[in-house]
């Protein structure tokens, strides 16, 4: 199975909120996921990012692939993979 470290949205018309899952690959953006590592909220001032890092890291360890957009938050968070 293909893992991918991706954002879900949430959140009504014009006010959303992201989940940062790992989901498999082949399901759909908000559909199916096995485990929520963080949340992102572009709404606030300054926009909040919440990561859990190590699980991030467990996760791209076993072969899940990060992408871009969560890859912009991890870097703006100040971490690297």
């Amino acid at each position: 199975m293909a893992v991918s470290i991706r954002l879900t949205r949430g959140g009504a018309k014009k006010k959303p909120f992201y989940r940062v899952v790992v989901a498999d690959s082949r399901s759909k953006r908000d559909g199916r996921f096995l485990a929520i590592v963080g949340h992102f909220n572009p709404k606030t001032r300054p926009e909040s990012i919440n990561l859990d890092i190590d699980k991030i890291r467990e996760w791209t360890q076993k072969g899940g692939q990060v992408t871009p957009a969560v890859r912009k938050l991890i870097k703006e968070k100040g971490h690297t993979l």
